[in-house]
């Protein structure tokens, strides 16, 4: 699982010209499901995802969580692809969870995120052509694989 993730000021997802999901401050989470992935590794980025310090105290310095500023989260699917240093331009997209493996895997994920946070979260639709806008904060981008574990 392959985590995108965006300090943001406020966050949007469009879908058919309509909102679908807005938050103000926190974090604007795009989410990428592989093949190998599991709820292991959804528990274990929840986790990470709303305990990482990086916003800032009273003093300026990155060292409250997602959970000390009370900030939202808005998650948004990904097709995940992987560039190749060896073979031309094109990216590959031969490790991207299927539907009936990402769907369910990425519904799992949203309520254990809204789980940990301890308040509703916002979200896309998987598959659905969406518009996502956001005012990134900082900016401040980090990105997370759940096979390093770091």
């Amino acid at each position: 699982m392959i985590a995108v993730i965006q300090h943001v000021s406020e966050s949007s997802v469009t879908i058919d010209g309509q909102v679908k999901a807005a938050i103000g401050r926190g974090l604007m989470i795009l989410i990428g499901i592989e093949e190998a992935d599991n709820h292991e590794d959804i528990e274990w980025l929840s986790r990470k995802i709303v305990n990482m310090r990086i916003f800032e105290d009273e003093e300026g310095v990155m060292n409250k969580s997602l959970i000390d500023v009370d900030g939202e989260a808005l998650v948004i699917s990904q097709f995940t692809l992987h560039a190749s240093t060896k073979k031309g331009n094109r990216p590959s997209y031969l490790k991207a969870a299927k539907p009936d493996v990402a769907i369910p895997l990425y519904e799992a994920f949203k309520e254990q995120l809204a789980m940990d946070l301890g308040k509703p979260i916002g979200a896309g639709e998987f598959g659905a052509d969406m518009k996502v806008a956001l005012v990134n904060d900082g900016p401040v981008t980090i990105i997370i694989d759940t096979k390093d574990k770091k």
